[in-house]
């Protein structure tokens, strides 16, 4: 990050400050502001920080304009086709690839932690039997994982990085478990980290489970995809909850409850939702006319996107997934998934969705190909936070480490009753 040039903000020809033009290494030049109030008495006001870098870092970029998304500088694209999900955990936790000895190691290490502690047990029968699996995970995370460190040691931080990656599978896999009445299944060291979780979450202690390879590829492509995607809603809210010196893992809880509204995480639940209620391809004219209809409240969910202005290249990826699995299956003729394809053959020709840049995002298709892999609905954000788990503690580790790291604390404009007597 290096200081380009100087903005000047004049009121009526006066000189009222000076601000630093900030430039990164790639993306938008970004306006130094954190001396505006002390030089004007005045704050920026910007609802939902849209236009305003909460912070820098050096983990993910996402280029708006492009329609491209980067791990510490590789693409997305590369990453999906050449590596496993524990390989960009590496990458996007120490900022390279690993060499083959490297990866062999990290392995080790998660593998060595996948086990919870058996009083984990007792703790998910405190919940309802029909608990949504995102509560029952905030609980588990946060009432378990919580000894005391030291967040300035890279060697602790590390540690809990590890813990997190490898036990977060296990304890999704018990939370949908325990959703169902079904036994937990414990963690098996001899497979791979994504053929182990799918076997916890669909297996029963009833018959041996076979994972088709096709599949479980499939999966781990899912799980990066969603491992990272800078400053959402989720991320900065773990930034902000670390910002105080708060446990990681409870800072990762905040991180998931944010995940789990229907703006963020729970988008693909709300998109596949949608593609049920319109049924069938046929019937896609008469709800794209709704959207059109300024009177009618219906919404296309998991088009247009807040960040890109191109194509979302996740959903590029998760839409050749669906074609992948599904022609797997023997499931491309899906009337959910041939609904889909409508609405995207629309959106990408009709001037209305074109001129307003509403391409399909990630959430399009993630939920159809879920689906096809049988996981049931109300885990689609528990997996999502699972993937996006090593995001938020790459995220985490970087702030704390970051020398200029505050407290959050974003100002407001009042507009309430002014001072008054009693």
């Amino acid at each position: 990050m290096t200081e380009k040039r100087v903005f000047t903000l004049q009121e009526n020809s006066k000189v009222l400050c000076e601000l630093p033009v900030l430039e990164g290494t790639t993306g938008s030049n970004v306006l130094d502001i954190k001396e505006l109030y002390s030089q004007t008495g005045m704050f920026a006001y910007d609802p939902g920080f849209n236009s305003t870098a909460s912070c820098s870092s050096k983990i993910t970029f996402v280029d708006d304009q492009a329609g491209a998304l980067f791990y510490r500088g590789y693409s997305i694209e590369q990453l999906v086709e050449h590596c496993s999900f524990l390989e960009v955990n590496f990458v996007l936790l120490y900022g390279e690839l690993p060499l083959p000895e490297q990866l062999q190691a990290f392995e080790k290490k998660i593998t060595s932690q996948t086990l919870v502690h058996d009083q984990l047990i007792n703790f998910f029968k405190g919940f309802r039997r029909d608990a949504h699996p995102m509560a029952v995970m905030v609980g588990a995370l946060s009432a378990f994982y919580h000894e005391a460190l030291d967040i300035q040691s890279a060697e602790d931080r590390e540690l809990n990085a590890i813990r997190l990656i490898a036990k977060i599978p296990t304890i999704v896999a018990m939370c949908y478990k325990y959703s169902v009445g079904l036994p937990f299944m414990q963690p098996q060291s001899k497979l791979s980290y994504v053929e182990n979780f799918m076997r916890m979450l669909l297996a029963t202690p009833c018959e041996e489970f076979v994972a088709n390879p096709i599949l479980v590829r499939a999966l781990e492509k899912f799980l990066i995809l969603h491992a990272d995607h800078e400053q959402n809603a989720s991320t900065s809210t773990v930034r902000l909850a670390g910002s105080s010196g708060a446990n990681p893992y409870a800072c990762i809880t905040a991180g998931i409850a944010c995940l789990w509204g229907s703006a963020h995480g729970g988008a693909n639940e709300a998109v596949l939702n949608m593609f049920q209620k319109i049924g069938t391809p046929s019937n896609v004219p008469d709800y794209i006319a709704k959207v059109k209809d300024k009177n009618d409240v219906f919404k296309l969910s998991g088009v247009g996107h807040q960040v890109y202005k191109k194509y979302d290249p996740r959903a590029k990826i998760m839409r050749e997934l669906c074609f992948e699995v599904l022609g797997e299956l023997n499931l491309l003729d899906d009337p959910l998934f041939q609904t889909a394809l409508e609405i995207e053959r629309i959106v990408l020709e009709d001037a209305y969705f074109v001129s307003r840049e509403m391409y399909p995002k990630i959430d399009f298709y993630s939920g159809i190909l879920l689906r096809a892999l049988d996981i049931p609905t109300n885990m689609f954000t528990a997996i999502f936070a699972m993937a996006r788990s090593i995001g938020w503690i790459s995220q985490w580790d970087e702030m704390i480490s970051d020398p200029n790291q505050r407290i959050g604390r974003p100002r407001q404009l009042y507009c309430g009753v002014p001072e008054r007597n009693v």
